[in-house]
């Protein structure tokens, strides 16, 4: 899941990415309004965590100008304000939830949780099954021949989208830019080590290399 940071406060966006990095989520952070706007109109999101006091354009015209130009992606609304009618206004504007500051990570990981998986069960299968391999999106339960496989966050990520593409060649570069954050200049034979890491643990048959293409997974 790719989730975009809009937040202004330099070190919590980076606790928020730190943390939700290591969920497995690709995460991108910018830090004032018109640059969030711009990266979520010029990219594809599952989720955008928008503070609405922000430099530039603030989160509500931020959040406005999206929905008025048919993006449905879930808001999150991150604010120091409190009470009913800045939260009605957030609403107003098209966001899908609120939270106020100071707030608890495991609170707003929730939310987060809760939105991606609204926005699946509207648009997506909540279970995937390819053969005899089952993955149930809610509650990332992984099963291969009735046998629960145990993943990391990453290697998750990268089965997932294998298997939303159940049958299709997906590249390397399409791995990446679904399971690592828009700033990843690293290796990406990366790709490789966590393939090689789900074929261990899910055993031969399933993960199919295409020579010079990508990877695809069928039984």
């Amino acid at each position: 899941m790719r989730v975009l940071i809009v937040e202004d406060e330099q070190r919590l966006a980076a606790s928020l990415a730190a943390g939700l990095g290591a969920e497995g989520f690709a995460v991108d952070v910018v830090h004032n309004g018109t640059d969030g706007l711009h990266r979520a109109t010029e990219f594809d999101y599952d989720l955008v965590i928008l503070d609405i006091m922000l430099p530039g354009l603030n989160g509500y015209r931020v959040c406005a100008a999206l929905r008025a130009a048919g993006n449905e992606t879930p808001v999150l609304m991150l604010t120091a304000k409190d009470g009913e009618y800045d939260e009605a206004e957030g609403l107003d504007t098209g966001a899908d939830d609120y939270l106020t500051k100071p707030f608890s990570y495991v609170v707003l990981l929730a939310r987060v949780r809760a939105l991606l998986r609204r926005r699946a069960s509207a648009g997506a299968a909540p279970r995937l099954r390819v053969g005899d391999l089952e993955i149930d999106r809610g509650s990332r339960r992984v099963e291969r021949a009735g046998r629960e496989v145990s993943l990391t966050a990453k290697e998750y990520t990268v089965l997932e989208q294998l298997a939303t593409r159940g049958g299709e060649v997906v590249s390397k570069s399409e791995i990446l830019e679904h399971g690592w954050d828009f700033a990843y200049d690293g290796d990406p034979n990366i790709v490789e080590v966590y393939v090689s890491a789900l074929r261990r643990k899910l055993g031969p048959g399933l993960i199919h290399t295409v020579r010079g293409a990508g990877y695809r997974l069928a039984p």
